[in-house]
């Protein structure tokens, strides 16, 4: 069996790296097998790598440094993936932006990095065409691949120290994507992404067969290091989407995709896709479907494994730990909704929220995680790194969780988002599991809102298309299966609930809507 040291002493030095002939050839995968397809091009390992070199020395004849920051506004696409490896050959940082955001929150994180550069995928990206106008950006194109733009350097920029260890130097930075609060930069280092990239993969038991679906952003770390670099580290190809589209996923498929990784929000359109339409899914060579970034409820994972034939496995992350904590295993299914165990060489603890010591097996506690997948900290705020990262190196991950006594884990949700109610604890899956098996919803999520000495639960709910459920009528559903104090007080459709490039729930917004919402009734008697 493998050991840590083994393991970390077999990765590359930089994630570039995993283009290089004696990785390939370690990987037993030849230089002339795709690596990426978009929109109906191909590109070889091989000729993936000349692009990167020729990026590389594109990128530094323009003036970009060991340790700058070079912020890429842009959608999943070669380009994009190129950028971010020649980056790394030229040990600058790939601040990696989803071009949806507007442009203040653009120009925040860009007032915040103070990138050396910044660069957009233009040709993919309206949005990214938009910014890059905005800012005065000029073409610039990269042979073989694609034209993007290019901003003015930057002079004031100061780059950051280089490290020759992989666990030091810092290979992207990734902002949170703000769900419960302000966004802050995540520093990833070349060892976090290698070690998820060679663990995801080998966990999925990827081989230079497979073929993987890459419409999950890049700029999110799921799309990062577990999609675009974990398949790469195990020479399979990967197809770059740049947006969501239940149609174009089915002819992906149909086409001999074979893994197809995704947050549970994409899954539920893609279902309520394929019961609308009437598309056939045909899948002739599908092997592993995986839900993680949000929590998964039984009803939509039964109904996706009905469709397609095999297991949805589950896992759980988030930005700070590379992504990934937890992973169901494709040799052990499960039929519940645990993430799973822990992946090989991640420890975690649950810790009570009063007085931090130990829970008991099958207890709720906070779920804290150590291992080679711990980001070195936050950007420009050690006192906020050391909030979240104790002297053991043990992140606090936030979020609440029992462990079974076969190691599978189970999410309860954030500790800031747990609601107390009339003394009772709620935890917003609970519900939101409730209101997603109504045949009508498609998807629903749940905040607390704070009234007189209490709080009470508030459900926003997206609908299928052309539905006339109303509101009474899932109350009255949501009554008869759960407890009283569980209850939501108020339920809001939504035409479509706020989500992050990445899929996942913006609650932040969802509270700020209940309270401009409140009434001044009080809480529905328990």
């Amino acid at each position: 069996m493998q050991t840590l040291d083994d393991l970390l002493a077999s990765l590359p030095a930089r994630i570039d790296q995993i283009l290089s002939p004696s990785h390939l050839a370690a990987m037993a995968v030849s230089e002339s097998a795709p690596a990426l397809i978009q929109d109906g091009r191909q590109w070889s390992y091989q000729a993936l790598a000349g692009h990167v070199t020729a990026s590389a020395a594109l990128l530094g004849d323009y003036g970009v440094r060991a340790g700058d920051r070079v912020m890429l506004v842009g959608e999943n696409s070669a380009a994009l993936a190129v950028l971010i490896l020649a980056l790394s050959r030229l040990d600058a940082w790939a601040v990696i932006v989803n071009a949806r955001l507007n442009a203040h929150e653009i120009d925040a994180l860009q007032a915040h990095c103070q990138p050396r550069c910044l660069l957009y995928t233009v040709n993919v990206s309206p949005d990214a065409a938009v910014h890059s106008t905005r800012h005065g950006a000029q073409p610039l194109l990269l042979p073989g691949v694609d034209t993007v733009a290019i901003s003015a350097l930057d002079t004031d920029s100061k780059p950051e120290p280089v490290h020759a260890d992989p666990a030091r130097q810092v290979a992207a930075l990734i902002y949170t994507s703000g769900t419960t609060g302000q966004p802050k930069g995540v520093m990833l280092t070349h060892r976090n992404l290698l070690f998820i990239a060679a663990v995801s993969s080998r966990l999925r038991g990827l081989t230079p067969s497979d073929c993987a679906y890459g419409v999950l952003p890049v700029s999110h770390v799921f799309g990062l290091a577990s999609v675009f670099l974990g398949t790469l580290y195990a020479g399979a190809s990967l197809q770059l989407v740049a947006r969501f589209e239940p149609a174009a996923v089915l002819r992906a498929l149909q086409d001999g995709l074979s893994v197809l990784q995704g947050v549970p929000a994409m899954f539920a359109k893609l279902f309520d896709h394929i019961r609308r339409s009437g598309q056939p899914l045909l899948a002739p060579r599908l092997r592993f479907l995986y839900a993680g970034g949000s929590p998964l409820d039984p009803s939509l994972k039964a109904r996706i494994e009905q469709a397609f034939g095999v297991t949805l496995h589950n896992g759980y992350g988030l930005s700070e730990t590379s992504p990934t904590v937890c992973q169901t295993r494709p040799e052990n299914p499960r039929s519940d909704c645990s993430v799973g165990p822990p992946i090989p060489f991640v420890e975690v603890q649950l810790r009570a929220l009063q007085g931090g010591g130990l829970v008991a097996t099958g207890e709720t506690g906070e779920l804290w995680v150590r291992g080679p997948n711990v980001m070195l900290g936050y950007y420009r705020n050690p006192a906020q790194t050391a909030e979240v990262i104790d002297a053991e190196g043990w992140l606090n991950t936030g979020d609440l969780a029992r462990q079974v006594p076969d190691g599978a884990l189970f999410i309860e949700g954030r500790s800031k988002e747990l609601i107390i109610r009339s003394g009772f604890n709620v935890y917003p899956l609970d519900i939101e599991t409730v209101l997603n098996t109504h045949p009508e919803v498609v998807h629903s999520a749940v905040v607390g809102r704070s009234v007189a000495d209490n709080e009470e639960v508030i459900a926003f709910v997206e609908l299928v298309p052309g539905s006339r459920l109303d509101t009474a009528t899932l109350s009255a559903f949501a009554a008869a299966r759960l407890a009283a104090y569980k209850r939501p007080s108020e339920i809001i459709i939504l035409p479509a609930l706020p989500a992050a490039a990445n899929g996942k729930v913006l609650k932040n917004q969802l509270k700020t809507l209940a309270c401009k919402n409140q009434t001044d009734g009080a809480v529905d008697a328990l």
